[in-house]
């Protein structure tokens, strides 16, 4: 049977430093675990519309159309700022999200230990937090019609339309009550049935789904604003959180800042199974390009790193692989290993982008 296959687009800025320190536990995985994929990459965004004149090729599309996962690190930069909207190196991620379907956008949010005293809410309020956020991805208002910027009259008006159907709103319930059944079977709900229409149906079908098929799964309900305010307030009364594509955007990135640092937080983007079984994927780390520090070796790879491990566990059934390389991030951070955007002032012992790789596969020799 042939080996898995990943397909790595590292992209821009510290995309493909970060990126680096995966090829190297891929490589691990192969030599002391004989976890072996067939790995092949190629070009994303900013690099992609220097090489191409675009921001993702139709080749490229149909390499990770035929791929068990992808794994992105970052796209974009202020060199490409000036660039016609179409062709921005954003188009080539949303571009990968839409023709790939990946409806459901899994983030976590979880505050390890060693780092509860970098957010900026008190350590008991965050000590031990782990959420899901599943975001729907690929409709609402982000991709509802009609948009644009119109002229009515003398002025001019700007224009989304948020926009789901039943199957869109089912398809990314089940997702986030599957999730909730590996973890503590609990969801929350989140939209704004008291002002949108939008909102009234998506209440109305997640209950309808949990109804039918999850009876098993504690389900709430609570409007987005609220839980936005919960987050702050009291973020360990969530588990598992599954809201729209604009409310999982904001509450996403809120939830984010709980854990102390961009730098620390995966993510995974999941669609609808393959002919394999497997579900078409994307992951990738929140952080973004960060141009200001790429080339520096000051990056922090523990996103990237943590992103792989959600590949291990939701594309490549290796859950026992993905429970081992987290444990070793976790050792690292409570033995102080630091990247600069950690170093507290507690201290501890700074690293280089590298050289963080390098303690997280000392750390998974000394766990075997």
């Amino acid at each position: 049977m042939a080996n898995p296959s990943i397909l790595i687009l590292a992209g821009d800025g510290i995309g493909p430093e970060v990126m680096a320190e995966v090829k190297r536990i891929i490589a691990w995985l192969a030599d002391r675990r004989g976890i072996r994929f067939e790995v092949t990459e190629d070009l994303v965004g900013g690099a992609a519309y220097d090489a191409h004149g675009t921001p993702l090729t139709d080749a490229t599309m149909a390499k990770a159309q035929a791929a068990d996962a992808v794994l992105l690190g970052a796209v974009g930069g202020p060199k490409y700022d000036s660039l016609d909207f179409s062709v921005k190196p954003e188009r080539g991620l949303l571009r990968l999200r839409k023709e790939m379907d990946l409806y459901a956008n899994l983030r976590p949010a979880q505050c390890f230990d060693a780092l509860a005293d970098f957010s900026s809410l008190k350590r008991d309020i965050v000590a031990g937090l782990d959420i899901m956020i599943v975001r729907e991805l690929t409709s609402g208002v982000y991709f509802g019609e009609p948009r644009g910027i119109f002229t009515e009259g003398n002025e001019r008006v700007g224009i989304n339309t948020q926009r789901y159907t039943e199957s869109e709103i089912a398809r990314v319930a089940r997702s986030a009550f599957e999730l909730a059944r590996r973890r503590s079977g609990k969801v929350c709900s989140m939209e704004k049935a008291n002002v949108m229409e939008s909102g009234i149906l998506w209440r109305e079908v997640v209950q309808e789904v949990h109804d039918k098929e999850y009876p098993d799964i504690a389900l709430t309900h609570m409007y987005a604003d609220n839980g936005a305010m919960q987050l702050v307030r009291q973020p360990k009364q969530f588990d598992v959180i599954v809201t729209d594509n604009l409310f999982g955007d904001v509450l996403s990135d809120c939830a984010a800042m709980l854990t102390g640092s961009l730098g620390m937080l995966p993510s995974a983007s999941l669609g609808a199974p393959m002919a394999n079984g497997r579900p078409k994927a994307l992951y990738e780390p929140v952080h973004g390009s960060a141009p200001d520090i790429a080339g520096t070796g000051k990056a922090n790879p523990i996103a990237c790193i943590l992103s792989f491990a959600m590949a291990l566990r939701y594309s490549f059934d290796q859950g026992t692989e993905a429970e081992r390389l987290e444990a070793a991030v976790a050792k690292v951070l409570a033995d102080g290993v630091r990247t600069a955007d950690l170093m507290g002032p507690e201290g501890g012992h700074p690293v280089s982008t590298s050289g963080m790789g390098d303690a997280v596969l000392a750390a998974l020799d000394a766990g075997l």
